[in-house]
Order: structure tokens, then sequence, then C-alpha cells
């Protein structure tokens, strides 16, 4: 069942201006990835939603400074980025519509979409790859089975790592539970 523009406005008002770009892309990467039942892409929507802004945003927004913490140290090491001062860490920032980060990622996900992305990054930040990145990220994190479970706040930690957000998250899951009805 594919969300209709209407359905995708209503979820998130603030896309109207940029929900025809994503319609066909995300409905394809959703049926791709098994998204295909209510539960699963209230969630899926939901956390889209919030990650990109409403679909206003394909690439994480930060300073030089706040992006250095992906450059070195332990959360680069987990990322796998170097652990030289070389800015691989605004190189491989988040991107997609669930903010692929860090080398590791992309080169996992660049494999499974078959796309280059360690040689060509931005190319999460066109409609299709960041509406497949978004699904193929939801699949390899086993996501369809928390959804179906309706555990929502699993979802956000497996996705962000806390529960940053988490408000917004849960109304964009609440009006897309009303809108898939």
């Amino acid at each position: 069942m594919p969300v209709t523009n209407e359905q995708l406005i209503e979820i998130m008002p603030n896309a109207r201006p940029r929900a025809g770009l994503f319609l066909a892309p995300l409905n394809a990467a959703m049926a791709e990835y098994g998204i295909d039942t209510r539960l699963r892409m209230a969630a899926f929507l939901a956390q889209i939603g919030h990650e990109s802004c409403q679909l206003l945003y394909e690439r994480e927004l930060g300073s030089n400074a706040y992006l250095d913490k992906y450059d070195t140290g332990a959360l680069a090491a987990r990322l796998g980025n170097t652990p030289e001062d070389d800015n691989d860490g605004q190189l491989y920032r988040g991107r997609g519509l669930i903010q692929i980060t860090g080398r590791r990622n992309y080169e996992l996900c660049g494999f499974a979409l078959d796309l280059d992305l360690i040689a060509q990054p931005e190319l999460l930040e066109q409609p299709e790859a960041a509406c497949r990145s978004a699904a193929w990220f939801w699949q390899n994190g086993n996501l369809n089975a928390l959804a179906d479970a309706g555990d929502f706040d699993r979802i956000t930690q497996r996705i962000n790592g806390g529960q940053n957000g988490r408000d917004d998250r849960r109304a964009l899951y609440q009006r897309a539970l009303q809108v898939l009805d």
C-alpha cells in the first residue's frame, strides 16, 4: 500500500514543497525493503520525518566544530573514519533520510545500493538514494520487527543512539498512524 502525496503532506506538513520529489522514491524504497504494513510505514515515516526535518534536509547540519566529533577519537573510530584529523568526519557526515554516518556505514550502504558512496558521498543527498539508504538502514537494523511489536522507543534508540527528538518523533508517529488507518 503506497503512501499518497496527500497522506505524506498530512503526516509531514512541512514537507509540502518537497513531497512530490520524494513520493515515488519513498514508495519504491519502502516496497523494496518490506516496509509495507501500517505499523512499519508509520514508524518509518515518523523517523525519517524527524531525521530530515520533514524531508527538508538530506545532509546533517552542523558547523565544522560540531562535525569534528566524527573526525578523530572513539566515535570516529567506531564509524570507520581514519584516526587522523583529515576532515573525513565532514566528508562522511550524516546523509540520507536517516542520516547514514561514517565511512564504514557509507561503504556498507554503498555496497548494498550498488553506489560508490566513498568516492561520491553526496549521492545520498539525492531523493532516490536518500530514500533507499534510509530503508536499507531500517532493514539492516531489523527495525520492521520492532515496528511490528510497536516498540517505537527502541527504534528511536537504534537510529539516534538515544531519545533525542522523542516528542517530535512520537507526534509524527501518532499522526502517521491516524493518516494510514
